[in-house]
C-alpha cells in the first residue's frame, strides 16, 4: 500500500472546501463570493498540479 502524500490530501481538501463555498455563494446569491470561489478553486488545482509534476521530475513521485 502506498503512503499518503499529505500535500496532495491538503490540496484536495481546499479545492472540496471551494466547490463547497460556490454553492453556499449561490444560496446566498452573491455574485462576488460565487467569483471567488470559483477563482480559489481554479487556483488551489493549479497548484495542485503545479506541485505533482514539480514533484515527478524530482522523482520523489
Amino acid at each position: 500500500m502506498k503512503k499518503v502524500k499529505m500535500i496532495f490530501l491538503l490540496y484536495a481538501l481546499a479545492t472540496a472546501i471551494s466547490i463547497m463555498g460556490i454553492g453556499v455563494a449561490i444560496g446566498e446569491r452573491s455574485i462576488i463570493g460565487m467569483i471567488a470561489a470559483i477563482a480559489a478553486t481554479f487556483i488551489i488545482t493549479g497548484i495542485g498540479f503545479k506541485t505533482k509534476a514539480k514533484m515527478r521530475a524530482q522523482g520523489k513521485l
